[in-house]
């Protein structure tokens, strides 16, 4: 008799629990707002869209980006391509700047930019040409790639080759693609689009660390 009561309250525990985990699975890592037109896997979002793990973020020399997850801020500058991978950022080419106070890195070919402490961090990586540029704009940063690990102390900024010497092939595709994104290769922050949203995303970086799916940067704010 205990035995089937006890069959019983697993069987209500397993009713309960497992719908419970599948809905959990179907929720969108993060939210991606769009401010011009970018695409979301090839296909161009209006203005907003749920985003999960290996999608594809591109926009365009007019338009901008902006991921938000929890602790997190991802902007997607002008004329960059990248692909979000839930505690890393991989940058294809372009230009991304990060706010987080979850140890969220980036990845530029064999570069990797991550927050030293788990502490709001803001900092910037460019990849264009095979090169890497690296700016931390709060809190200091961890760089490791084929040379070793080092530590860019905040307000510094340094350069890095996305690859290694013999991945020559690696290179000139990068720079293929780069050429197709002139704006990349340009000062990254030149749209008026990408300034206000740059600005917008620092001054409340802040309240985003609150909130998880935050409402979208706009440039009227």
């Amino acid at each position: 008799m205990i035995r089937a009561l006890y069959l019983k309250i697993l069987s209500c525990m397993m009713v309960v629990i497992f719908p419970a985990a599948l809905f959990a699975a179907d929720q969108p890592a993060a939210m991606l707002y769009s401010h011009g037109t970018s695409l979301l896997n090839g296909d161009s979002i209006a203005r907003s869209s749920a985003i999960f793990s290996g999608d594809l973020v591109q926009t365009t020399a007019d338009s901008a980006a902006n991921i938000n997850a929890a602790g997190s801020i991802v902007l997607v500058l002008n004329d960059s391509l990248v692909k979000y991978q839930g505690n890393i950022v991989e940058l294809e080419h372009g230009r991304v700047t990060i706010s987080t106070s979850k140890l969220l890195a980036t990845r530029a070919g064999d570069v990797t930019v991550s927050p030293a402490a788990s502490v709001w961090t803001e900092f910037e990586v460019r990849d264009v040409d095979g090169t890497v540029e690296i700016a931390a704009r709060t809190g200091d940063l961890t760089i490791s790639d084929d040379t070793g690990t080092s530590t860019l102390a905040q307000g510094q900024q340094t350069t890095r080759d996305e690859s290694q010497p013999q991945d020559e092939n690696k290179k000139k595709k990068k720079k293929r693609a780069a050429g197709a994104a002139p704006g990349a290769a340009g000062g990254a922050l030149s749209s008026p689009v990408a300034i206000a949203i740059a600005g917008a995303a620092i001054v409340g970086g802040a309240a985003f660390v609150l909130v998880q799916n935050a409402a979208p940067v706009s440039p009227a704010q």
